[in-house]
C-alpha cells in the first residue's frame, strides 16, 4: 500500500517528535488572536441584538403614542359631529 522503506518512516516519526511541540507553540500563537477576534465579533453581535431590541421598543413606543392620538383624535371628531347634529 505505502510505498517506503524503514528509514523513511522513522525520520518522519522523528522530525515530528522533534518539531510537534514546535509546531503546536507556533499554531496556539497564531490561533490565539484569531480566537480574541472571535470573541470581539460575538461581543459586537451581543451589542447589536441589543441595540435593535432598544430600537424594537422605542419603536412599539412610537407607535402606540400615534395610535392613542389617533383615537383621540377620532373619538374628539365624532363627538363634535355629534354636538352638530344636535
Amino acid at each position: 500500500m505505502f510505498k517506503g522503506n524503514l528509514a523513511t518512516g522513522l525520520a518522519i516519526g522523528v522530525g515530528a517528535i522533534i518539531f510537534g511541540p514546535t509546531v503546536i507553540q507556533t499554531m496556539g500563537s497564531i490561533l490565539r488572536p484569531a480566537a480574541k477576534t472571535l470573541i470581539l465579533i460575538k461581543g459586537g453581535m451581543v451589542f447589536y441584538r441589543e441595540t435593535l431590541s432598544e430600537i424594537g421598543e422605542i419603536a412599539t413606543d412610537l407607535v402606540a403614542e400615534a395610535r392613542a392620538e389617533l383615537d383621540q383624535e377620532a373619538g374628539s371628531g365624532a363627538a363634535q359631529d355629534h354636538h352638530a347634529t344636535a
